[in-house]
């Protein structure tokens, strides 16, 4: 492995991905503007800039910026009033996603997953709904849509809510539509690691002026003006520094997203036919995806290493994979002793688990590495093969 290594090691460490920075210099000329008004925060001309353009972008009404998604998330549930009982989500996510259940009250519900594209399964979902389910808190997982419309008919004939966590899923569409503009509120990320940026950031996209009005006041600790406070809020706002970052991003987005497709299929071209290695589907009818994540499945049987072999190899490389998302939420010790956290009730989950690879990409990841990367994963499966 040591003469392998030292015959295809990167000369530099690549990560999973890596952020996509705008013009420095127009960078400091936003900062300048600021500088002049004073403003810092409190939804000054920045923040409404990139409100507007961001609905413009992304084809919805109405949308609220955040400081992060995860008070996002945390004040979706407080404006739809999801304070109590169960919601189902999925175990096959980052954590936040049921540490705001549990931060609201909420006890989650662990549903199982579909194998192909991870996310929910609809009909698993419908079997788990009692009279303590208030909500459905599905993930586009990897930026593949949900079955948005099983889960829609599933939430309307039982009258539970549906709020989506679409952390990956910036700028997809599905059917003709923005993916967050399905259900009664969609989260959206914008942490550095997502190919739509504000360094730490996120937002909240509603169907109505009425419920926007409601988050925008939650997100500033329930202030309506100087002297009337309306509710319990909190401090979820975007400054005007990140939001001036995040207007530079967003001209620069369709070209990373372009460019995520490149490598993308640069990879399914190199890596077809490697066995044991299964690659993630490609657009389903109607869907636009936006590359955002590389996941593969390694079966140990056929490629010779398992997951976390192939892991452990790859660093010998200086290739940087990270085994999202593993381990699963329902095994974080503050969920682990729920009865929907059993292994025995998410097997796909927990297969998908032990499997999981996303490999590195990002918009400035060049063709050669890629390349070297591919080349990597094959010798790696020749000399496991050898034994």
């Amino acid at each position: 492995m040591v003469e392998l290594a030292r015959g295809l090691r990167l000369p530099e460490p690549v990560y999973v991905t890596r952020p996509t920075l705008p013009s420095l210099e127009r960078f400091r000329e936003s900062l300048e503007q600021v500088w002049d008004s004073r403003v810092l925060t409190n939804g000054g001309a920045f923040h409404q800039r990139l409100e507007a353009a961001l609905c413009a972008r992304l084809g919805v009404e109405h949308l609220s910026l955040f400081c992060n998604g995860t008070i996002a998330l945390l004040v979706a549930l407080q404006a739809l009033r999801v304070s109590s009982g169960e919601v189902i989500t999925t175990p096959f996510t980052f954590p936040a996603t049921p540490h705001v259940l549990h931060w609201n009250g909420v006890t989650p519900v662990f549903c199982d997953i579909d194998p192909v594209t991870f996310n929910l399964c609809p009909e698993q979902v419908e079997a788990l709904i009692t009279p303590r389910t208030l909500a459905i808190l599905p993930v586009h997982v990897f930026g593949q849509p949900c079955d948005v419309e099983a889960l829609a008919r599933i939430s309307n004939r039982h009258g539970l809510r549906l709020i989506y966590d679409a952390a990956h899923a910036f700028g997809v569409r599905a059917g003709g539509r923005s993916i967050a503009s399905f259900g009664d509120l969609t989260m959206l990320s914008f942490h550095a690691t997502k190919l739509f940026t504000t360094i730490e950031g996120g937002a909240l996209v509603s169907g109505s002026a009425a419920l926007k009005a409601r988050i925008d006041f939650l997100k500033n600790f329930g202030i309506a003006d100087e002297e009337t406070v309306v509710g319990p809020g909190i401090n979820g706002k975007l400054n005007e520094l990140q939001s001036a970052f995040g207007l530079l991003q967003l001209e620069q987005v369709d070209v990373e997203i372009a460019a995520r497709r490149a490598v993308s299929a640069r990879y399914r071209a190199r890596l077809a036919g490697l066995p044991g290695l299964r690659l993630p589907p490609l657009d389903a009818p109607g869907v636009e995806s936006n590359c955002s994540y590389f996941p593969v499945l390694v079966d140990r049987e056929r490629f010779g290493l398992d997951r976390d072999a192939l892991y452990a190899a790859l660093k010998l490389f200086d290739v940087h994979a990270r085994k999202y998302f593993h381990p699963l939420c329902s095994q974080i010790p503050a969920y682990r002793a729920l009865p929907s956290a059993a292994p025995d009730r998410l097997p796909v989950a927990e297969r998908v688990a032990r499997q999981v690879l996303c490999l590195p990409i990002y918009g400035q990841l060049r063709p050669d590495v890629v390349e070297r990367i591919a080349d990597i994963l094959w010798a790696l499966h020749e000399r496991a093969s050898r034994g």
